[in-house]
Formats: C-alpha cells, structure tokens, sequence
C-alpha cells in the first residue's frame, strides 16, 4: 500500500524507518521529511497545516493510508478532513486531540473520572490568577493551555516565579495556548513515559521509556523537546504498568467514548511515579520524540499492521513483539539549543557512526544540499543504540557519537544516568 507520513523530525523518522521494513508498503512518503527520511521515503513539499493540499496528495497519488506524526495537525483537526474524504488515516480527531491541546480539557476529565493527578484550577484571567497564588503553597506548576510547541510549562519555587509565568501566559508569549492557565500542585517523584494504541475501545500498551528534559547533565538547565531517551524504564514495573493501564488509561479510553469523541491513535502519557502510585502529568496524542526512537529499536513486529488496525478498530486482535535488550538514544542538538542557535553547519562522519549493527542514526533537523549534511534545526540527530544492559546501550551509543565531526553541535554525557545507577546497585 502507498502510505503518506507527516512531519519531519527525529520521531517521523523513527517511524519511516519501522514503516520501510514492512512487506506491506509498496511506497512511501514524506511530507516535509528531512535528510535522513529521504533515504527511504520520497519526501514532498506538502505544507502539513494546507489539509486540502494533503488530500490532493493523497488522491493524485493513491495513498490509501495517512500516519500523522506531530501534534499541531492533528489538534487542528487534519484526521476529520481525511476522514471526510474517506482516507485512512491514523490519528485523533480533532476532539479526541484536546487532550493534548487543553491541558483544562484533560485536567477536568481526569477530575470526572477520578484519574489521579495533581490539584489544579483554570484562570481566563490574569488578575484572578495572580490572586489565587498568594493562597497557595510552593512549589507550584504553571502551564498555558495550549499547544506551546514544548514550552509554556513552568515549575516555580516562588511565588514571584509563579507571577512571572503566568504573566508571560497572558501577555503573550506563547500565543492563543496562553489565553488560559491551568495552576496546578507540584508532583513529587520521578517521571517515566507510558504508551499504548487505542483503537477507540481497546488499549494496546506499548513499552515503556524515560526521557531526558534538561538540557545539560545532572539534569540543569532550562527544559527542551527532550535529550534523550531509553526504554524500558526500570521503574516501570509489571505492578506499576498494570496500574497505570487500569487507572489512567482505560478511564479516560472510557472517558472519551462515554463523551462521543472516542479516542483513535496513540496515547502518550506523562507519568510521575509518586509515593501513591503513577499520577498523570499530562497526555500527548502522538508517539514521545525522543521516545520514539527507542521504542521503534526495541519493537520485533511489523508495525504497519498495528498501525492499520488501530486506524480501523480491531486492536482487540492484535500483539506486539518487542526485543529484551535496553534502546537508548541520546539527541546530538545545535549549540545554543534550547535558545537562539545557528543554521547551516556541515556534519560529517555518520557513515562511520553506524559501522555497528546495534546503532541507528535518526535525523530530525537536518537536510542535504550538494552532497552535504546541514544542521537546521535546534534538535538535529538522535544516536540509537541497542544493549543487554542500559550500560551497554549508552556506551554503544557514544561510541558512535564520537565519530561524528560536528563543530555547531553538544549533546548530554549521561543520557540514562538513573538506570545505570539501578543496574550497579543491583549488581
């Protein structure tokens, strides 16, 4: 089958690579794809917000199944209008995707449904807002509404802090995802990620990952888009899956069937791992980047499959393999990131970076012009690698890293610092 794949970055990679290995596809595109996606897909200047220049797409070229990758589209409602025009598609609709767009949306679902996460209220209004912050005790989570492209999500420790961000909101700077803020207590804990394929009725999970926010080791610095990533997460016990399946995830599948919105596609939930069991910080409609990297390392199945079946409502049929070993990867990012960074730097070496059968390199902002490799964006390449161990993975991974020549570029140290530490304990 002709399948289309939209965006273009280390995760819509990660996915064409899984995708480019099925007996299924007969060809494969990309819109807009970057330089490592060109290698096994044709990539095509498609704007992924012109829906109807998607659809057009889709008929001039007999694609018979679109995979939405990022989550703009599909908060935009571009499921609805492929669904319209009778296209499969995999994805949300545009209702379904409010829990990813308004983070009020889910906040009051999960209050419905008694899925357990932090207390919170919701302001339309600064002044309200700023008010309710002189009751409350630190610290204190502020987060605009809206999709804010990573952003807009601040953990104060005072309340001048606290101020600050919700006047940023609201003046502003994250656009219409600021027209509102949710206030919310400050989970206590650590975070894993937790996957899973809906089909509208049935919850297929997926493994589990830990990614990385901070930007430079130790976990300092402001917050990016992730700098790495591993999966499984050890914490993520059998005890703790099971309890997030039927606490968090089967409710608000429940939830949004009861609601007349069901849920169709991947639901990516946040998780703190706290004293009292998973809470959910927040949900994503799509896969994690960087976490789906590592998930596609470690996944034996065909996933076109698994794909199809949640877009047509039979996940009730279906299973995924998965290999025991550890995947890590760990995001090599223009220097500067998460901030104002330069474009155009040349990369070199990736040929010899994956001279081993347990490294893949997937590219997120990066293009080729004239034979060479270009750095264009904040998060530029993502060093994949498989292991026995967490240990094994990570030294597999900088292994390759350090045979890439790239002056415009850093990268953390300690990508699955807290894993190791486990093993060597439990060694």
């Amino acid at each position: 089958m002709n399948v289309f794949l939209i965006g273009s970055g280390g995760r819509e990679h990660a996915l064409a690579w899984k995708l480019s290995a099925s007996p299924l596809l007969t060809k494969l595109y990309c819109a807009p794809g970057n330089g490592g996606i060109s290698e096994i897909a044709e990539c095509v200047d498609v704007a992924i917000t012109d829906h109807d220049a998607i659809v057009a797409f889709c008929r001039s070229n007999s694609i018979e199944f679109v995979i939405v990758g990022p989550e703009a589209p599909l908060v935009a409602g571009l499921a609805d209008d492929l669904s319209a025009q009778g296209i499969k598609v995999f994805g949300p609709s545009k209702a379904a995707a409010q829990l990813e767009g308004s983070k009020g949306f889910t906040k009051d679902l999960c209050a419905e449904y008694s899925i357990p996460t932090a207390s919170y209220k919701r302001f339309t209004d600064r002044e309200t807002a700023l008010v309710y912050l002189d009751t409350q005790t630190l610290p204190i989570v502020v987060k605009a509404d809206g999709l804010a492209a990573g952003k807009g999500v601040f953990i104060a420790e005072t309340i001048a802090e606290a101020k600050a961000a919700v006047r940023s909101c609201f003046d502003g700077d994250f656009g219409s995802a600021g027209a509102e803020v949710v206030i919310e207590d400050c989970l206590v804990g650590e975070e894993a990620s937790f996957f899973a394929l809906v089909d509208g009725n049935t919850a297929l999970p997926l493994a589990t990952a830990q990614d990385h926010k901070r930007v430079f080791d130790g976990d300092q610095g402001p917050n990016t888009g992730g700098m790495g990533a591993y999966s499984p997460a050890p914490i993520m016990t059998g005890e703790m899956c099971e309890r997030t399946m039927n606490e968090i995830i089967l409710p608000t599948v429940r939830a949004m069937s009861e609601r007349g919105t069901p849920f169709k596609g991947v639901l990516y939930a946040g998780l703190m791992l706290t004293p009292e069991g998973p809470q959910l910080i927040e949900y994503n409609v799509r896969f994690g980047d960087p976490e789906c990297q590592v998930l596609m390392m470690r996944l034996k199945s065909d996933f076109l499959p698994a794909l199809l079946a949640t877009a047509d409502g039979v996940l009730d049929r279906f299973d995924l393999r998965w290999h025991d070993e550890t995947a890590l990867t760990v995001v090599m990012a223009t220097k500067g990131y998460p901030g104002p960074y330069e474009k155009g730097s040349v990369i070199t070496g990736l040929a010899e970076a994956v001279d081993d059968p347990n490294i893949e390199i997937f590219h997120a902002g990066t293009t080729k012009s004239g034979g060479d490799l270009l750095a264009t964006g904040g998060r530029v390449l993502n060093v994949t690698a498989r292991g026995a161990t967490v240990r094994e993975a990570q030294q597999r991974a900088y292994a390759a890293i350090a045979k890439i020549k790239w002056d415009q570029g850093f990268f953390r140290t300690d990508i699955g610092w807290r894993a190791v530490a486990r093993e060597e304990r439990a060694a």
